[in-house]
Order: structure tokens, then sequence, then C-alpha cells
């Protein structure tokens, strides 16, 4: 594994890994299944939606042109000729002179052009008066009003929500095809680590990066596995790294990627046969990243540190995550935003900086709260960040006011004004 020790830009670094994903495989799953999941075919409507001509309102079919003239000084009679509910059909076509008690969601009878609704008429017996005229077209559904037959409603890489639900259901479809979620492998390494329900110990630390790179994971579509912590033992780390490979798409590790004694990530991929495409970027957090392909799997080493691990992750592996899934691209690339900074900011180094923040809507536009606590091991950072204020190679202030470009992180920020 010949790596450049140079590092990469984030663009250059991205685009290397991006090349080596392509989309996973398709299944299909119930409706009960498929909210949340990705679209992987094209949906086109069986039928017209609605299917028929009905009523939009409970009341009474009519012949528009029996209505002309009606008013409270002069109202028209018309006799009711039958009922007809959601469900049923009617019996006959209306003639003129004639209304039907409809409900909503019946069917039109033939030769009715209007619906009135119930609480402008007054009912005697079976005999109706109106003192308004009824137009063409009020309160009637027309079939296919919403969507016609052949019309393309669904495509590849939507994701499916409560609404494509309930049209695919109306459309008598128990099944949908959908991408496959990507099973990511989450290979934690550290004599240091211990998990969630152990007690504590001097020295020790709880494996909290494993959990966070989870609900990550799953919050980008995919499939987490979590594998056993991993000691700070060449052995035990090419046995996890080898059984990721052969049990995931994907393999995502955390820690033991930099050039100490004990990380052992590096040379442990090198005896398994990776692939290697980069080594180290040139950002911060997140210097010590590592990617190739491990017995054809897209691999990537995150930094240990919680927040480099993090950013990274949002990065570098959700968008490979999102091509995976057949995403387009302009839903897997994080959106981008100028913002004002709230305050002044200084940080410290040379490298192009992502520092946490969050967003606010303001009556000038977007607002960037860079959040206090931005060392790359101090996770509060990440609590309310809901974007990265980027801030080039040598910059080290920023002017309160100054506008400045945000990655945004959650998908929350896709439904706030301006965007």
């Amino acid at each position: 594994m010949e790596l450049n020790d140079q590092p990469l830009a984030v663009h250059e670094a991205q685009a290397l890994s991006l090349a080596w994903i392509a989309p996973v495989g398709v299944e299909r799953v119930s409706l009960f299944e498929a909210v949340g999941r990705i679209l992987a075919e094209t949906v086109h409507a069986p039928h017209d939606l609605p299917p028929f001509d009905n009523s939009a309102m409970d009341g009474y079919a009519v012949v528009a042109a029996d209505t002309a003239g009606a008013s409270e000084a002069s109202p028209v009679r018309l006799e009711v000729s039958e009922q007809v509910t959601a469900g049923q059909l009617p019996q006959q076509a209306m003639s003129s002179g004639q209304a039907v008690r409809i409900m909503t969601g019946a069917p039109l009878p033939e030769g009715a052009s209007g619906v009135v609704i119930q609480e402008q008429v007054r009912r005697e017996g079976n005999t109706i008066w109106l003192t308004r005229p009824v137009r063409e077209g009020d309160h009637i559904r027309r079939r296919g009003e919403d969507i016609r037959a052949g019309q393309a409603v669904m495509s590849a890489g939507e994701c499916l929500t409560a609404a494509h639900i309930g049209v695919l259901a109306a459309f008598h479809r128990a099944f949908v095809t959908v991408r496959r979620r990507p099973v990511v492998a989450i290979v934690a390494t550290g004599d240091e680590l211990i998990e969630v329900d152990e007690p504590p110990a001097p020295g020790k630390i709880v494996n909290s990066n494993a959990y966070a790179l989870a609900a990550l994971v799953r919050a980008a579509g995919a499939q987490p596995l979590v594998l056993p912590l991993v000691r700070d033992n060449v052995a035990q780390v090419e046995a996890a790294f080898a059984e990721a490979a052969a049990t995931a798409d994907v393999v995502v590790s955390s820690g033991g990627v930099s050039v100490g004694e004990h990380d052992l990530v590096k040379p442990a991929l090198e005896r398994l046969g990776l692939e290697a495409r980069f080594w180290r970027v040139w950002m911060k957090p997140g210097k010590p990243l590592l990617f190739g392909r491990l017995r054809g799997r897209p691999c990537f080493g995150l930094p240990g540190n919680p927040v480099s691990g993090m950013v990274c992750f949002h990065l570098f592996v959700r968008p490979a995550l999102g091509k995976m899934l057949g995403l387009p691209e302009t839903r897997w690339r994080l959106p981008e935003v100028s913002a004002r900074l709230a305050h002044e900011v200084r940080t410290k180094g040379d490298r192009p900086t992502y520092l946490r923040a969050r967003l606010v809507w303001t009556e000038t536009g977007w607002q960037a709260e860079v959040l206090p606590g931005q060392g790359s091991g101090m996770l509060t950072s990440m609590l309310g960040a809901q974007g990265l204020v980027f801030f080039p190679e040598g910059k080290r202030v920023g002017q309160a006011g100054e506008v400045v470009p945000v990655l945004c992180l959650t998908s929350l920020v896709g439904d706030w004004p301006g965007l």
C-alpha cells in the first residue's frame, strides 16, 4: 500500500472516494416497510386518480342549469330521486328537475353537473328548495384531476414519505422496489475503550464513537453493524477488519489511523491487501483519514477524536452512502448556504477549518452562531450543530457580521425559509 504522505484537499479526497462508490442492489418491500426507503423504480399511474367523478361534499347532485335564477325571492324546487353514499353506484341517470342526495366521495350520477352542499338546501320530505344557483362543476372532483393514467408520478431516487405510500396504495401497489440499505460495519479500536454498560474504570473511556457513528449511519439511510470492541492487538485488528469486509457493504473504523505506536489500523489494512486511495486530508478537524477498498468494499478509517470522526463522516461517508442508495448528487452533497457570523470567531493553525455552528434565520438572512468548545474531542460542539462554518486555509479570524459559507448538516435545515 503505497500512499503519498502529502495530505489531500477535501474536494480531491471526496472525488477520489466517490469514484469508487457504486449503487447497491434493490429489493421489494411491503408498503408498511417502505417509508424512509429510497425508490428504485419509476412509478406510472395505472389508472386515473380519482378513478371516477365524485362529490367533494355532503349535499345534493343537481343539473346546474335547473338552478339558474334561484334566489330567496324565487327558490328552485327539485325532487330527490335517490340517495348515493360512498362505495355505492347511482341506480339511474338524472333528469331535469331532479336532485340526488349524495355523500362525500360517492360517484356522481350521470347527468349531474354540480353539487350543492347540504347547508344551503331546505328539504321537506323528498323535495328540496335552492335559493342560490349552482355553477357547473361546483364541489365535484373530476376523474383524473389529480393524476392521469400513464403519468409518471414518482422517480427512482426519491425518499418515500407518507404521501408516496398513500399514492402507491391508491394504485393497488402492495409492494414497491427500493434500494437495499447498505450494511455498514463499524470497527472501534483501542485498549482505553469500554462498553457503555461497563462500570467506569481509571484510564478508560466509553466507546461513544461507535454509538454516534451507528446513529449517523442509520440517519443516512443505511444499516449499521457494530462489531465488538477491538483491542490494540495486531491479530485482533486484522481479524475484525476481515470479518467486517466479509459481512458488510462498507467498512468504517474509529481510531488507530494516525502514526502512534498503537495506531494499528493502517498496518493491519496493509497486510489485508487494502487498495489504498488516500491517507490524510488537509482539514481541521479530521486530518488522519484513510480511504481505500478492502476486498472489494469501501473502507473509511476515521480519526478517533469524536468530533473529527463525526465531521469526517458528514464530509465523506455520508455522501458515499447517498451514492450507494442511488440518490441524485444534489441529495447526497451537503447543501451550502451563506450566513453572517453572529460574533467574532478566532481559530488556530493554517488548515481549512470546519466550525460547528447553529443556524438562525433572521430578517436579514441566515446567521451562524459558532458553538463554544471547538476542540476535536469536545462532543458538546456537535450538540445543536446544524452546519459547518468553513474557514479556508490561512484564515484565523472571522468578524461579527462577516458572510461565510456554511455546509448544512441536518435535513431540518432544508425545510427552513431561505433555502
